[in-house]
């Protein structure tokens, strides 16, 4: 369902007009935090070829690494479902948390409690300041709907998630949802 009203744990769906920007073409966004200061999101649907083990060689763990948006690139952070496992986490919505104690997140990790249904890491952040998604949203770059998938799209594949996005849309967005990523090659 199409929403008019930024609210945090929604997701921002990038507009098929977004052409030949390298970070938002074809994102999706959760939208972990939103007030009248600005917003911060992490793209979901945008995997890296890093593991957390390839960044973190003491957490023995395959675990994905995702492009989490253009800020703070040297930067990781986490969502997940387990607030019950890691301190100090921050709900978001929805039984989705952001960030907690990383050092008790490892040491999960490692014990096999926590997995990819479980947590999502990533490399940077996407973020706006005072009213910028709001104009970003009135020169229509984003469609924000709900998260119908709850905490569970934290185990969400990726990979054509944002094809999924917009067929879920329908009307006009179905033609895009076969389009190639960059309409000038067709």
């Amino acid at each position: 369902m199409i929403s008019e009203t930024l609210i945090k744990g929604q997701l921002l769906i990038a507009e098929p007009s977004i052409i030949g920007d390298l970070s938002f073409n074809r994102s999706v966004i959760l939208l972990a935090d939103h007030d009248k200061d600005g917003s911060v999101g992490f793209i979901i649907n945008k995997p890296l070829k890093y593991t957390i083990n390839d960044l973190i060689p003491e957490i023995n763990s395959r675990l994905k690494i995702y492009n989490g948006g253009p800020v703070e690139q040297d930067n990781l952070y986490f969502i997940h479902n387990v607030p019950d496992l890691i301190p100090n986490s921050i709900e978001i919505s929805n039984g989705i948390y952001w960030g907690g104690d990383f050092e008790s997140t490892k040491e999960l990790i490692n014990n096999g409690k926590i997995n990819k249904n479980n947590i999502r890491f990533f490399l940077g952040y996407t973020g706006w300041s005072e009213s910028q998604l709001e104009s970003e949203m009135n020169a229509n770059s984003w469609i924000i709907t709900s998260n119908n998938y709850k905490n569970k799209i934290i185990g969400k594949s990726s990979t054509h998630f944002w094809k999924e996005q917009i067929m879920e849309l329908g009307g006009d967005y179905l033609i895009w949802s076969n389009a190639p990523e960059n309409p000038y090659l067709n």
